[in-house]
């Protein structure tokens, strides 16, 4: 899938930033074009890709402070600016656009719908949305934009690919170090998915192509996607068992939204040296994501590459009702109602002087 990477915000940069390296090493070629976009110039000064800064006249290139109604405000007034940056960028090549967001923050939360729904009205070619939600521990304002980003992101997007920041972090990494490790092992998702059938090298038997990451994805709702890999044997009858056994560690501890199984619909893509696939590995391991996710849309496929180690992807369309989703969900309204709460306290501390009892000072 040839696609345009747009990263809205200091996380959307730095994940897309990611994307477009591990494409490079590759030597894919499947990301096209990379753009970052930001309200903070701090943010942008940095990546390696090309960017554009939005909202001089509000907040003059410092940043909207994790306000994603003001970060939303500043896209909808500058969004032609930022469609202008992409308009050489988005040829006839390119299959899809993916906006890339950090959704606990300011500038990425509020941005990224208002964007999507702007370029799908401009362009045929599918618009993804990759979100990355905060961690339990990153505040209640970080739980409550990522809720009601991906509230709107599910309604604006043809589909969203989430990953739980969560999901991988060790205890004993540093906040800077965590998030480092995360975007690389995204971008290596991400990035093999994207390139799928783009880049091979040899012929497979069933190589994947875009349609089929695309009929995935379906109409709409939350994806995960997932990896896992194992050194290959030389003869392929030896890899059955090695095949299902990576498929089932991307799945049960390798997706970017753990726990996520229950799914409408399923992409299998076997990736590494094409005389070492296992064609019956293949099926096997599709009839027990089959099995695992409840769908019967599952699909299976080959990546071929020059590799020693044998590699399974996976992509679930339709996730929205598994227990990471709602638990967060959960998460996000709690935060909303402890937020309201604190808001009329203060209301109501400040409304005790409306009196005449104490002149102002101003």
């Amino acid at each position: 899938m040839k696609a345009v990477l747009v990263g809205v915000g200091q996380a959307g940069g730095k994940v897309t930033t990611a994307l477009a390296e591990f494409d490079a090493e590759m030597g894919f070629d499947a990301v096209r074009e990379a753009l970052a976009v930001n309200t903070a110039v701090a943010d942008l000064e940095p990546l390696p890709v090309d960017t554009i800064l939005i909202g001089q006249s509000r907040v003059n290139g410092h940043g909207v402070g994790g306000d994603n109604e003001l970060g939303a405000t500043v896209m909808a007034e500058d969004s032609v600016e930022v469609v202008d940056a992409l308009t050489n960028r988005v040829t006839a090549e390119a299959e899809a656009i993916v906006v890339i967001a950090g959704l606990g923050g300011g500038t990425g939360s509020g941005g990224a719908p208002v964007l999507v729904r702007e370029l799908r009205r401009i362009y045929d070619v599918p618009v993804y949305a990759l979100g990355v939600l905060p961690a339990r521990d990153e505040g209640a304002l970080s739980q409550v934009n990522a809720g009601r980003s991906l509230k709107t992101l599910l309604r604006e997007a043809d589909a969203t690919i989430l990953l739980d920041n969560d999901a991988w972090r060790s205890a004993d990494e540093s906040v800077e170090g965590g998030y480092g490790n995360l975007n690389r092992k995204l971008a290596k998702r991400v990035g093999l998915l994207l390139a799928a059938g783009e880049a091979t090298q040899g012929v497979g038997e069933s190589v994947v192509d875009t349609s089929e990451v695309i009929n995935t994805l379906g109409a709409g709702g939350i994806a995960a996607v997932g990896y896992a890999s194992a050194p290959a044997a030389e003869d392929p009858a030896e890899n059955i068992t090695t095949l299902m056994s990576t498929t089932r560690k991307a799945v049960m501890t390798g997706l970017s939204l753990p726990e996520a199984t229950d799914a409408d619909r399923a992409l299998l893509i076997a990736a590494g040296d094409v005389d070492r696939i296992p064609r019956k590995g293949v099926e096997k391991s599709r009839r027990w994501l089959e099995d695992e996710t409840g769908s019967m849309a599952v699909r299976g496929g080959d990546f071929p590459l020059q590799s020693d180690r044998l590699a399974a992807i996976v992509l679930l369309g339709g996730v929205q009702r598994s227990s990471r989703v709602e638990r967060f969900l959960e998460r996000a309204r709690q935060a909303a109602a402890e937020t309201e709460t604190e808001e009329r306290d203060r209301i109501d501390r400040v409304s005790a002087f409306d009196n005449d009892d104490l002149d102002d000072l101003l």
